[in-house]
């Protein structure tokens, strides 16, 4: 059996991402909050911009640690916790708060989980395309 060692998500790694999800919402001319959790939930990086609205770096974190836990970008879990879907309890049912929103999106290296991203102050869909966006400038 053979291990393959994977390089964790760095702070280096962290502020990269902000700064690409921060220049994607600039460019939409959209004020948001992001958020980079590393594998383990932890906070590697945050950064609101000065007019983002104050309960957007809530939800930037809530959507990372949700896209973190499921290792699903938020936007795919929307209609899983509708009535009668598969995670209709999960919002309530544990003690940390996830958030079914789109704007949280996994990262990922060689394959295996390291963190994730989560972008609020925008529509969903612009935070889910702020977030990907700078997934896709880190690979």
């Amino acid at each position: 059996m053979s291990t393959t060692t994977v390089t964790p998500l760095t702070t280096q790694d962290a502020e990269f991402l902000i700064t690409e999800a921060g220049r994607a919402a600039e460019a939409a001319g959209v004020t948001v909050s992001v958020t980079v959790l590393d594998a383990g939930g932890h906070l590697l990086a945050f950064r609101r911009d000065d007019r983002a609205v104050l309960i957007s770096g809530e939800t930037s974190t809530r959507k990372a640690y949700t896209a973190l836990q499921l290792n699903t970008p938020t936007a795919d879990l929307v209609d899983a916790v509708q009535p009668g879907g598969l995670f209709h309890t999960l919002p309530t049912a544990l003690d940390r708060p996830l958030l079914f929103i789109a704007g949280g999106v996994p990262v990922q290296r060689d394959g295996r989980l390291i963190g994730a991203i989560g972008v609020g102050g925008g529509a969903p869909d612009q935070d889910h395309g702020f977030a990907s966006a700078a997934v896709q400038a880190l690979a």
